[in-house]
């Protein structure tokens, strides 16, 4: 009788430490490659701006789950840094004129810095205080953009040129949905690799118990200022991305209801996981702009549209508590448990 050999074994150390363990996760890969690659030529214009938008997204949101969910350290405070990334990016380019990779790499900088400075409550508060703390930062953040007008331009807009690298200007849509996957390509990389090194395994102990953490060797106070560095440098990313895509710039964009739609997108996606990050933001932005479309097919029915931006809050509340209530670990245990359902069948253990 042939036996069957089933099962996932790791017989050496390269093994073990692999992204990817299977064939069958290899090919998982290489659609989800060729979608990101096919969307930009089938999607609308209007989708085509939502796909920008969810890939500045998801890199936002690698970095808040790389400091809550990694590190548990709560953040109200991603508004504000957006802010600080965004209009880094913008100075750069209005100021000097500098080439967009310059721009982008002072804003990763600087808001890693504001982020680490913004960091040192978590020295002494946790939970709801820190959440507090944090919160402070992104009123500070607002009010220093909104008033140091010789740097920022105050209220005013501050209008950027379009974008052009290595001779090649960007102006479109569909050139940005590029420009746009590929850094969010390389922030799911760097996220999901940061976790394989100590420097990532210290955030993951510091979050379990950072007692213990430090009785073993780990100094929380400094690899919390880390995760802060890290989260607020992702962050920087995506506020530089912001300013280039939209060549427009007003605090309007960075508000409190920016912060919490990030939390949303993390709390949905999963907390811990990179995958949920991306599987987060690609819900939460693409759930209003689909009832917005939604909305034009009912144009003859007043009541939907006048109370739609009502039916947008209230299906994206109920969306985070039943999530909270029946799956805490978001859309990547769901995707997660789909896996092991076929990779177990036809056994059910």
């Amino acid at each position: 009788m042939a036996a069957t050999t089933t099962g996932v074994y790791h017989t050496t150390y390269r093994a073990d430490l692999a992204l990817r363990h299977t064939k069958t996760e290899y090919v998982r890969l290489a659609l989800a490659l060729a979608v990101v690659v096919g969307l930009p030529f089938v999607a609308s214009p209007y989708w085509l701006t939502v796909l920008n938008q969810i890939g500045i997204a998801i890199v936002g949101a690698i970095g808040l789950n790389i400091l809550v969910g990694y590190t548990g350290q709560i953040s109200l405070g991603q508004g504000g840094f957006l802010a600080v990334g965004a209009y880094t990016a913008g100075m750069v380019a209005t100021k000097t004129g500098a080439s967009p990779l310059l721009g982008i790499l002072a804003a990763v900088l600087v808001t890693a810095a504001v982020g680490t400075f913004f960091g040192l409550p978590a020295l002494r508060l946790k939970g709801l205080y820190l959440a507090i703390a944090t919160l402070a930062s992104q009123q500070i953040i607002i009010w220093v953009v909104t008033h140091w007008e010789f740097v920022t331009g105050g209220v005013d807009a501050l209008v950027l040129e379009p974008v052009t690298i290595f001779g090649w200007t960007i102006t479109g849509d569909r050139e940005w949905y590029w420009v746009i996957a590929a850094f969010a390509g390389l922030a799911t990389v760097v996220g999901t690799n940061l976790f394989r090194t100590g420097v990532g395994r210290a955030f993951v102990a510091i979050r379990d118990q950072d007692i213990a953490a430090e009785v073993i060797g780990v100094n929380p106070a400094r690899y919390k200022l880390l995760a802060f560095a890290v989260s607020s440098g992702f962050v920087g990313l995506a506020g530089a991305l912001t300013a280039y895509w939209t060549q427009i710039l007003t605090w309007e964009r960075f508000t409190l209801d920016v912060s919490i739609l990030y939390l949303a997108m993390i709390i949905v996606g999963g907390l811990g996981s990179i995958s949920g990050a991306v599987y987060g933001a690609a819900f939460i932005i693409a759930l209003p702009a689909y009832l917005q479309q939604l909305s034009l097919r009912f144009q003859g029915d007043s009541f939907f549209v006048r109370n739609l931006p009502a039916l947008q809050l209230l299906i994206f509340g109920a969306t985070i508590v039943l999530f909270l209530v029946f799956e805490p670990k978001g859309m990547a245990r769901i995707w997660q448990r789909m896996k092991d359902y076929f990779r177990l069948w036809p056994f059910r253990y």
